[in-house]
Order: C-alpha cells, then structure tokens, then sequence
C-alpha cells in the first residue's frame, strides 16, 4: 500500500495510490506499508531510491540502519505498536530522506502514524518540508512513548500497593505477576525505541549540519529538544525497569513467606500429631503379654494419654510463638 502526502494550495492533500496510478513526484511524505516488490520497484524508480526490504529492515547493525546513499539518508529505528493490547508488539521502521520527499517503510501499524498524518492534514504549516515531516514523525513516536511510560509508572504504582497492601490473595499475586511481565516487555521494548530513535536523531543532526543550507535555526532547536526528551524519557524507562525488578522480587518474597507459612503450619501440625500416633501404635500392638490388655480403664487412659500428648506440645509450640 503507499499513500502520499501532497501539499496543494495550502492543503496536505491524502491520496491512496493504485497499482496504475503514477508517483507524485511533488509529494512532501510517501508512506509504505506493507509493500510489495512491486511497490518498492515504483517508488525506486520514481525518486532514484534503493528501498531495503523487510530482511535489511531488521539487521541491527548500525551501519545497516543508518546510511547514506546516492544523496539520501537511510535511516530505520525499532517502534513500539499495539502498546495498548495484550501482546505488545515492535518492528523495524525505516524513514528514507531525498530529493524533498520522506519516503517511510513499515511493516506495522503504530499508532503515532495516523496520529501525525491527521495533524498535518490539520496543519499542513507543520509539514512544509521533508525535513519537517520526518522530525514531526520522530517527535510524535516519542509524545507516544511518553505516554506508555507514564501509563506504565501509574500502573507500577497501583501494583505496589497491591503488593505492600495489607491483604493480598494468592490470586492477587499471580495477575501481578503477570502485569509485571507486562510491564517489563513495554518498558524494554519503549528503551530499545528510544534507543534508536536517538541514533536516528543523531544521525540526521549531523547529516544536516554537513549541509548548512538545510538545516535551519528551527530544525537545529527542534531536533535538539527532541534529544534532550529521548534521555529524559531513557532514563524514566531505565528507572521503571529497576521499579519492575523490585516489585517483582517483593512479590516473589511474600510468595515464599505464604509458602513458607504453609509448610510451617503443616509442620507443626505433623508434630503435635507425632505423640498421639506413638501412643497409638504401642496400644495397638496385640502381644500376649501385655498388661495393660487387662486394666478397666485401659482404653480411656490410652484416649487421655494421646489428647495430652497432642495438647502439650501445641501450648509449647503457641508459647514460643512458633504456631
């Protein structure tokens, strides 16, 4: 699929290109998503670009990722999608700068995509150039995982007081448990974003430097914002993961003690009950020669031995404070 971003009369125009329709040469964004060889064959053509398929997407090498070619700048970052759902999810994201235009490929659907295509669409000042549209796009992908992070710290705030409540269910530790996983995943996956995001802005700073006539006092102060935002929010990442991994030592903590407790109970148990069993089995041995075979009151006093035996140590075993 590519749809393009077209400026007209003031306006961004959006327009979903067909198989036989032609490339606008004029458009200020081209976004791929999930082309076909043939897709990537059209825009190649059309702009002298070398569009990396999804394998060269996701090499990690840095210089696999970010690139200069022919002109253009090559530039692919991981992005968090789906953040939201059960299963978040994070795929390679590639934004290609030449001859006026950002072309972008993906295989995912972040939601920072349709949020900035609307705002331009809105205010199509904000997207005048290609090197506007690809800081306006960087900066949205951070504003959202902004918001992850935050959401993320207020959910690690409501889990540690599930944890350190004074009641917690057994039940209550295992949906923990699993939040916590969570939570784990999204702030991993937020830093691996971030990450390359940060490289990217790097990237193209100094790649526009080496061209003053691009980079204007605007995108120099943009993009040194958009720097200064992506370690603050590494460094909240970082301290949500180190939260994630105390939480998650507290909650496995009071999960031994249960347990701990459990088997103490069933300990104890099985000690008071040891006297009572010895004195049943010495009373139930059937020998000839037993005196006691013969006593009247036999029986109760064997009845009255084995509850003295278990009541004895269980006030031992509650003065101690052990039970």
């Amino acid at each position: 699929m590519i749809i393009a971003y077209i400026p007209r009369d003031g306006t961004i125009e959006r327009l979903m290109i067909g198989p036989d329709d032609e490339l606008p040469t004029a458009a200020v964004w081209i976004d791929l998503f999930e082309p076909t060889e043939a897709d990537r064959a059209r825009v190649d053509a059309a702009f002298g670009l070398a569009i990396p398929t999804h394998a060269e997407m996701l090499e990690i090498e840095p210089s696999s990722r970010l690139y200069a070619e022919d002109g253009a700048l090559y530039m692919t970052a991981t992005i968090l999608a789906r953040a939201d759902e059960a299963n978040p999810a994070a795929d390679a994201f590639t934004f290609v700068l030449a001859h006026r235009c950002l072309v972008t490929v993906r295989y995912h659907d972040p939601r920072p995509v349709a949020s900035f295509a609307a705002r331009i669409v809105r205010h199509p000042a904000s997207c005048a150039t290609a090197e506007e549209a690809l800081i306006g796009l960087v900066e949205t992908f951070v504003d959202r995982i902004a918001d992850i992070l935050e959401k993320a710290g207020l959910d690690l705030d409501a889990i540690s007081r599930t944890i350190f409540g004074a009641a917690t269910a057994e039940r209550d530790m295992h949906d923990v448990l699993r939040r916590l996983g969570r939570i784990e995943d999204l702030c991993s996956t937020a830093r691996e974003s971030l990450l390359g995001l940060g490289r990217l802005a790097r990237f193209f700073d100094a790649s526009m430097e080496a061209e003053t006539k691009k980079q204007t006092k605007e995108l120099k102060a943009r993009l040194k914002t958009l720097n200064r935002d992506i370690v603050s929010l590494m460094e909240h990442a970082d301290f949500d993961g180190r939260k994630v991994g105390f939480l998650l030592d507290a909650a496995l903590g009071l999960i031994n003690i249960e347990q701990n407790r459990i088997i103490k109970l069933f300990s104890v148990v099985s000690v008071v009950l040891m006297p009572p069993t010895l004195v049943g089995t010495v009373y139930g041995m059937n020998f000839r020669n037993m005196p006691e075979l013969d006593w009247p009151f036999g029986y109760p006093l064997a009845l009255a031995a084995m509850l003295a035996s278990a009541i004895l140590p269980y006030l031992y075993f509650k003065r101690r404070g052990w039970f």
